[in-house]
């Protein structure tokens, strides 16, 4: 995990807050509403978290304002495989599915079995991971698991995180209609029902920590 302790550095320095200066632990805290904790930050930067999940490496990328494929971006200079767009909407098993259909072992003329993708990964991911990935049992795989399995086939880990970004701009977007909805029914109320409203607005964000 040292690897993806090294490139938060480096995301740290070049992607800056607003005002110029380096975001901090609490900086994130504060823009993540406390989904991404202080100490979480502190443990991060020290390598010491195992598998930071997608959601958490999302929601830092987006306080901070840079793709979230960045996380996996090798600058190593290692040719990557160009593999063919799948639709947007492939769940991670069936993107690995399109994998094992377009690299195929051609000494053997086969697709890769799920056994020979975890030797192939030199053991980053289990066959029974595997396994658990092809069939939609582990839905969302631990970064580990997505970086094992896209050097295994030699391709952007970004291969497997497409979908997430569309999801997050389409609930974003849903927000958004949530919020012109909202307005446009408490204009339609009374001076005293619409502090009713707003009082109920902010007892609802105490309590969910936003407030």
């Amino acid at each position: 995990m040292s690897r993806i302790a090294d490139r938060f550095e480096r995301l740290l320095e070049i992607y800056r807050r607003p005002d110029g200066g380096r975001w901090g632990g609490q900086d994130l805290e504060d823009a993540t509403g406390g989904v991404v904790t202080r100490s979480y930050v502190s443990t991060f930067r020290k390598g010491n978290i195992e598998n930071p999940g997608f959601d958490k490496l999302r929601t830092i990328a987006k306080a901070m304002g840079f793709p979230p494929e960045l996380w996996f971006d090798d600058s190593s200079g290692a040719a990557l495989r160009k593999i063919e767009a799948v639709d947007e909407d492939a769940t991670v098993a069936e993107r690995l599915e399109h994998l094992l259909d377009t690299i195929m072992d051609e000494k053997k003329g086969r697709p890769y079995t799920s056994a020979e993708v975890a030797k192939m990964s030199l053991s980053g991911v289990t066959e029974e991971e595997v396994v658990g990935i092809r069939s939609g049992e582990i839905g969302h795989p631990t970064l580990d698991q997505v970086l094992a399995l896209s050097e295994a086939f030699g391709i952007d880990p970004a291969y497997f995180t497409r979908r997430i970004r569309r999801q997050d701009a389409l609930l974003e977007s849903l927000a958004q209609e949530e919020s012109t909805t909202i307005v446009h029914k408490t204009l339609a109320l009374s001076e005293g029902d619409r502090r009713v409203v707003l009082d109920l607005l902010d007892h609802l964000g105490s309590r969910s920590g936003q407030g």
